[in-house]
């Protein structure tokens, strides 16, 4: 059945049905991290959520372009126009070259995605090695008369772009009031409005980071590199823009107006926009002092946590809130996410052990047979991950019910059950056992040892040798399984 996918556009602030520019391609861009910092749970917000995008458009049979970038210049303090590069002020801070410091971050980075089991990209471009892109891109939005030259920098043109366009569409801002409220500081420094940011930057001489240009030597505003790599690999019109929330303003708006100011038109048609990441309430950040990195999730070296948490738990903590919504960090929350993720892996452990009879019974045979279609609705609602964890949730409730011999179902519903739940668990929502390659073949084998222990014990029961049956039952129990006798056999889970 052929899939009818929503996706809310930030633009337009409604769901509109999916249909690429150029199907069956798609293109897809998404702001990746600037590379001065150990990567973070920010990080890994707008990581796992376009990764489940990208994964669901390619089963649905779309050819993707996925296009992430690594910001290693021109991203300032305070995402302004003034003040330190981010990545130069760390390389000062340490004597280093800020190409090793970006190098160093930006393979942090990657360790962090593939231990979240984050699929790479299709093209991976870096601001640094694309200055002619971005300078050919300032000289089109001079040439069109939306930017100018001042003092070596060159700056964009607000109040002009405004005048024929409209600055503020995709975050809902009306700038007119600004633009007037800034002249009476015309004069007043190299912009001719305050609102007016930045194309390309003057290198001061304590700078490090410089290239050569027609303006002087200088280095490319933050905004350039997301639309020229944007225009390089995507073209001048393509499908998905993404990112997290916190970059809708001034980020994003700035792409649009570059876009429009240097081609004449939109380049994006879907802009999607992840929700942040809060502690008690409050935006994850170094200057509030609760900044926790992914590493310290993963060895639990953080006065804020009680212990370690696995990457798929986190993976799963941020999926089971819609990416629209924000997810606010407890351990509690991090503890109920690994007990969902562990019911869910069980579940589905479990299915190997089940042994299908001639017919289903009337409620597995109802859930079982709805179940793909129910995922594929959730997915289809702008991917609603946490909808289709729920119907997951209800496919483990069968497979308890059948493991502990409560139900029937047929071989076929068996096959359909089993392929459903790998399917949206492990191929779309991503997740995965922790245990690390051969898994697999370890609880293949586990299992077969619980299971001739138990034999054992049905022997010792069937000879009434109940001193024998009682011992194993009891010493199972101690090493953490739950056994269960009923009249229709024995069934066995290991509770972690």
């Amino acid at each position: 059945m052929e899939q009818k996918l929503l996706i809310y556009n930030t633009l337009s602030r409604r769901k509109e049905q999916f249909e690429p520019v150029n199907a069956p391609n798609v293109g897809m861009y998404v702001c990746g991290p600037t590379v001065y910092g150990d990567p973070h749970l920010g990080h890994a917000r707008p990581a796992i959520t376009f990764d489940v995008v990208f994964r669901y458009l390619k089963h649905l049979g779309y050819k993707v372009r996925y296009v992430r970038n690594i910001t290693d210049v021109g991203h300032l303090e305070n995402d302004a126009d003034e003040g330190d590069d981010k990545i130069a002020k760390k390389a000062r801070l340490e004597q280093l070259e800020p190409m090793e410091v970006a190098q160093y971050y930006t393979n942090r980075y990657h360790d962090a995605m593939t231990a979240l089991n984050v699929l790479p990209p299709s093209i991976e471009p870096h601001a640094t090695g694309h200055i002619i892109e971005q300078q050919q891109l300032v000289q089109q939005i001079i040439d069109n008369g939306f930017a100018y030259e001042s003092n070596g920098s060159v700056y964009f043109d607000i109040e002009k772009y405004n005048g024929k366009f409209h600055y503020g569409r995709l975050s809902g801002r009306n700038l007119d009031d600004v633009i007037n409220a800034s002249r009476e500081l015309d004069g007043v420094g190299e912009k001719h409005n305050q609102v007016d940011f930045a194309l390309w930057k003057k290198a001061q001489p304590s700078h490090i980071m410089r290239w050569s240009s027609k303006w002087g030597e200088g280095f490319p505003g933050w905004h350039c590199e997301c639309t020229a790599m944007g225009q390089k690999y995507l073209g001048a019109h393509f499908d998905i823009h993404g990112g997290g929330m916190d970059l809708v303003f001034p980020h994003h708006e700035c792409e649009i107006a570059q876009a429009v100011a240097s081609q004449g038109h939109d380049m994006v048609k879907y802009w999607m926009h992840n929700n942040m990441i809060t502690i008690n309430g409050q935006k994850m950040g170094k200057s509030l002092g609760n900044f926790i990195t992914l590493e310290q999730f993963f060895t639990g070296q953080h006065e804020s946590l009680t212990k370690a948490y696995s990457p798929m738990t986190i993976r799963f903590f941020i999926l089971s809130a819609h990416y629209r919504g924000t997810v606010d960090f407890s351990n509690d929350a991090l503890m109920a996410a690994e007990k969902g993720l562990e019911r869910l892996l069980n579940s589905i452990s479990d299915l190997k052990r089940i042994t299908p009879a001639d017919t289903c019974d009337a409620d597995t045979e109802r859930i079982v047979t709805s179940l793909r279609q129910k995922c594929y609705d959730a997915m289809n609602d702008d991917f609603a991950t946490p909808q289709l964890i729920s119907h997951l949730f209800e496919a483990c409730s069968v497979v308890n019910r059948l493991i502990d011999h409560k139900g029937t179902i047929c071989g076929q519903c068996l096959k359909e059950l089993t392929e459903t739940m790998h399917l949206f668990t492990f191929d779309l929502l991503g997740l995965k056992e922790d245990a690390g390659s051969g898994s697999n073949e370890r609880e293949e084998a586990f299992g077969k040892v619980v299971d001739m222990v138990l034999d054992l014990r049905a022997k010792a029961k069937a000879e009434k040798d109940w001193a024998t049956s009682d011992r194993i039952r009891d010493e199972l129990s101690a090493a953490g399984f739950e056994v269960k006798d009923t009249k229709d056999g024995v069934s066995w889970r290991l509770n972690k």
